[in-house]
């Protein structure tokens, strides 16, 4: 699904676009399990409505993946696996899921943006989604970053990283 051509020439093109990235390219990825959530949650960040996403500590561990930290550069695929924008990472928190802030809910920016909100979908998706067995638990680690749109080819073009 993933078109190691197509990331490499995105890379290229973010890289004649923002003076100063890196020569290697960063890892890949897309938001949500399914092709469709990858696609509305990309054109949340491409809106500057999405600034932040969480993910569970659990699935960082069983999956073995490294967890995210500040500086840390991503492209993001959409439903179909083309890389559509790159973002940065600008800070990782990571807190219990029952003190998840509001601020970072209203970041981002799914649904009515409300903690209520953010709550419901979050335990839905670790339920029917997570990596880990434990699936979701009340307190369980999530990893809350907050992110910055880079480039996107269509978008704003921001001047560089934050």
């Amino acid at each position: 699904m993933n078109d190691p051509h197509a990331i490499e020439d995105f890379w290229q093109e973010c890289r004649a676009a923002v003076p100063g990235l890196p020569p290697a390219v960063p890892e890949a990825w897309a938001f949500g399990a399914t092709p469709a959530q990858a696609d509305g949650l990309l054109a949340l960040v491409r809106a500057g409505t999405k600034t932040a996403t969480a993910s569970s500590l659990w699935d960082y561990e069983f999956s073995g993946d490294p967890l995210p930290e500040p500086g840390l550069l991503n492209i993001i695929l959409d439903g179909s696996g083309a890389p559509r924008a790159l973002l940065e990472t600008v800070s990782v928190e990571i807190v219990p899921f029952s003190e998840v802030q509001e601020s970072h809910a209203f970041a981002e920016g799914e649904g009515d943006r409300s903690l209520s909100s953010w709550r419901e979908t979050h335990e839905r998706y670790w339920r029917e989604h997570s990596e880990d067995p434990r699936g979701f638990e009340p307190d369980m680690p999530v990893v809350c970053e907050r992110l910055h749109v880079i480039y996107t080819p269509t978008g704003s073009r921001e001047t560089g990283p934050a």
